[in-house]
C-alpha cells in the first residue's frame, strides 16, 4: 500500500451536506461526478493531506444505498493507493483475504478500484485504488 488515498463518506444528499465541508470546515470542492458502475454521485473534497469522497447513492440498489439503509450516513470506506491493482489483489487473495470482486473495476476519478470484504478486515471496508 502506497498511502491512504481518500476516505469515503456515505451521505443521503451531497447538496445537503456540501456546505458543511466547504464553508464550515473550509475545505475546497475539487469536483463532482457520477460513477454509474458504482451507482453513486461523488464529490471530491480537498482536506489538505487527504481527500474526502462524499458518496451519494444514485438509486436504492447500490452498495452505498444499502450501507445508509443499514448503518446510516458516515464513514463508508478507507482507500489505499496501490500500483498494479490486479497483482495486489492476487497477493491479498494468496494471504487469505476475501475480496468483493474477482477483478478491479472503474471507480471515481478514472481510477481502477477493488474492495476487501469487511469480514477479512476486522469490520472495515477497505478499497484498493490505482490511479491511471
Amino acid at each position: 500500500m502506497k498511502k491512504v488515498d481518500h476516505i469515503g463518506i456515505a451521505v443521503r444528499s451531497i447538496d445537503e451536506v456540501l456546505t458543511y465541508y466547504t464553508e464550515t470546515l473550509g475545505c475546497p470542492l475539487l469536483k463532482i461526478e457520477e460513477v454509474a458502475s458504482q451507482k453513486v454521485k461523488v464529490a471530491f473534497i480537498d482536506a489538505g493531506n487527504i481527500k474526502l469522497e462524499l458518496l451519494e447513492p444514485l438509486d436504492d440498489t447500490g452498495a452505498v444505498a444499502k450501507f445508509i439503509e443499514k448503518r446510516g450516513e458516515g464513514i463508508h470506506h478507507i482507500a489505499f493507493g496501490v500500483e498494479n491493482i490486479e497483482q495486489r489483489m492476487a497477493d491479498l487473495r494468496d494471504k487469505g483475504v476475501q475480496l468483493l470482486s474477482e477483478h478491479a473495476g472503474p471507480g471515481a476519478g478514472g481510477a481502477m478500484v477493488a474492495f476487501l470484504h469487511p469480514k477479512s478486515s476486522n469490520g472495515v471496508l477497505y478499497e484498493l485504488c490505482e490511479k491511471q
